[in-house]
């Protein structure tokens, strides 16, 4: 969608047009995009529309019902924060005593409104003009524009005076490819500490896959999973980090959190009759030792992130199973396992193992009317699998 046409959909006709895209691509999603344009004599009006219908089908798992009321560009609503953990990163903006932030780069404002609802009054400012007019409208149409101050500008030229806050979402992405070295996000990673360095509470989007030597010592690194899928990854600085590391884990509105120094082992023993997995936010963290100690679990292999214990324990950080069966790794003798039990609904999982799992699942050939989990894995050097069943959530 171009820069004008972004701001000629923002009046009641194009709210009307957008809308009327978004019935189409319901009713008939094969022919929409023909059939709009019966609704305006102008082609580029209309395919802009059919985007941000589309864009708004894409954002609705992000951002739940304002969806309807948005707009949207492909890069934005990618790089934009999914409404829940927007919420919660507010939530610890404002209980930490922040009143007045900066957003810089603030994209289609996912962070700035989420701020703006806890009661705090942003400065929102993105370097792409077409962005900005895009989160001045989405302020607007959520009623937020009193709380919500736009500009286009660089974040190296806003003015921070009378901020006690900042939050940095920078560009991880050129070209289409990630950017996994923070020195060469747009703006800069240390050109953003250096900006923010008078704030007394500073947090940067950064890409999960940091490194942790390169993380500041004196920074909380926190990393969030949403529903078992690690999201995102953020660095705190100032009055507001109090933990070296973090993880935490979103399972619909509930939020679960482990913290810890980063830099511990947990024990490695023998295998029990339960296994846990940890969350990827607890891994990414190298939160497992805590974990271990919340479960009563130790490890089998001193780099492989399975935790073994003797007995269920519930956790939202991990997913349990149920180990029913210990095997060395022989492809021909799982089959059989597989089709004695009468197996056809199998997961395959694996970790510290050469294989692949759909090959795997592939080769095993499951049919029956059973349901199992398997884990390859290695338990001291053997690799070995694991038959199992997965534990209530």
């Amino acid at each position: 969608m171009t820069h004008v046409n972004a701001t000629r959909l923002d009046n009641p006709e194009g709210h009307a047009l957008v809308a009327t895209a978004t019935r189409l691509l319901t009713e008939r999603p094969d022919r929409a995009a023909v059939a709009l344009r019966r609704h305006t004599d102008d082609p580029e009006l209309a395919q802009a529309a059919m985007n941000q219908a589309t864009l708004r089908a894409a954002a609705y798992p992000k951002f739940g019902p304002d969806t309807a009321r948005m707009f949207f560009t492909r890069d934005g609503l990618e790089q934009a924060s999914r409404a829940v953990v927007a919420e919660r990163r507010a939530d610890r903006l404002a209980a930490a005593g922040a009143d007045r932030v900066a957003d810089l780069c603030c994209g289609i404002g996912a962070d700035a409104f989420a701020m703006a609802r806890h009661g705090l009054t942003v400065v929102a400012v993105d370097s792409d003009a077409e962005t900005a007019d895009i989160a001045r409208a989405n302020a607007a149409a959520l009623g937020l524009s009193g709380q919500v101050e736009v500009r286009h500008e660089r974040a190296q030229d806003t003015d921070l005076t009378g901020v006690d806050a900042a939050f940095a979402d920078p560009a991880r992405r050129h070209a289409g490819r990630r950017i996994f070295d923070p020195r060469m996000y747009s703006p800069p990673l240390p050109e953003l500490w250096r900006l923010t360095e008078d704030v007394d509470h500073r947090v940067c989007k950064v890409g999960p896959g940091i490194d942790h030597s390169i993380i500041p010592p004196d920074a909380e690194a926190e990393w969030v999973s949403v529903d078992g899928d690690v999201v995102e990854a953020a660095l705190w600085r100032g009055g507001v980090a109090t933990a070296p590391r973090r993880a935490s884990v979103i399972t619909g509105r509930r939020v679960t959190e482990l913290t810890g120094p980063g830099d511990r082992q947990a024990t490695v023993g023998e295998i029990g009759g339960f296994l846990y997995e940890p969350d990827g936010a607890v891994i990414r963290a190298h939160l497992v030792a805590e974990l271990a100690e919340l479960v009563a679990g130790r490890l089998a292999h001193p780099k492989i992130a399975y935790l073994y214990t003797d007995a269920i324990h519930p956790t939202p950080l991990a997913t349990g199973y149920r180990i029913d069966e210990v095997l060395p790794f022989h492809v021909k003798k799982l089959r059989q396992l597989v089709a004695a039990r009468r197996i056809g609904r199998l997961t395959v999982k694996k970790r510290g193992a050469d294989v692949e799992p759909d090959r795997l699942r592939r080769e095993l050939k499951p049919a029956g009317d059973n349901e199992a989990t398997l884990i390859v894995t290695r338990i001291g050097e053997r690799h070995t699998a694991l038959l199992c069943e997965r534990l209530p959530s």
